[in-house]
């Protein structure tokens, strides 16, 4: 196992979007986690996961087999359990005290997974860690306080209001910017702005605020 982890990766079994584009930004020191059928993305793309967990009843037995033989760690569930097999990794990766999470390949398919996903990242186990949900077409993650988006002009970026209203919203580097207001989860406000640089900053005064953000670069 490596022992010091900046980044930890996930791969789950949803859709990858644009591999071609997430791939290349791994890095060799990586930690990667296989969640159940997610292991089906490590031998296309020649990767080796460091844990393989879930109920496994997604993953090809053979490949479990394979990469158990080569010494990398399973760790194998109930299919009758209380969490799912995503949450059950994040837990696993928590413990293991990154700077940042990667969540690829839990977005699109079925929404009540995806919505899952989603409302994983407010977990308070992770709100000191960098969590993000990528597919190579876009990040998706929770704002609490600040955060700057890197991106290109045009990207679009949507803020969407978890639980409650969020207050005190402020923006930089959106072509439509808010000035410290407030939005509510029954209205759309805060949804397809666009990027009008390489970065942009959002702030948040109270409340929970979901950022999409596509690296598309295309203006709908």
């Amino acid at each position: 196992m490596k022992t010091t982890i900046n980044r930890i990766v996930l791969f789950a079994n949803g859709i990858f979007y644009e591999p071609e584009k997430l791939l290349p930004e791994l890095k060799d020191d990586d930690y990667l986690i296989a969640v159940d059928g997610g292991l089906r993305y490590f031998t296309p793309f020649a990767l080796v996961p460091d844990l393989i967990i879930g109920d496994l009843d997604s993953a090809d037995p053979e490949d479990v087999q394979r990469f158990k033989t080569q010494g990398v760690e399973v760790r194998q569930y109930p299919i009758e359990k209380d969490e799912t097999d995503l949450e059950l990794a994040l837990l696993a990766a928590q413990a293991l005290q990154p700077e940042s999470i990667w969540i690829v390949a839990a977005l699109g398919g079925r929404l009540d997974q995806t919505l899952a996903s989603i409302y994983l990242l407010t977990s308070p186990k992770l709100e000191n860690l960098d969590v993000r949900l990528v597919d190579g077409c876009q990040e998706v993650f929770i704002i609490k306080d600040s955060k700057t988006l890197e991106g290109k002009t045009g990207n679009r970026v949507s803020l969407l209001p978890l639980h409650s209203a969020v207050t005190g919203v402020t923006t930089r580097g959106l072509n439509y910017p808010l000035k410290g207001e407030t939005l509510y989860p029954h209205q759309s406000r805060g949804v397809s702005n666009h990027m009008t640089g390489k970065q942009a900053q959002v702030t948040v005064q109270q409340g929970l605020l979901l950022c999409i953000h596509e690296w598309s670069g295309k203006n709908v």
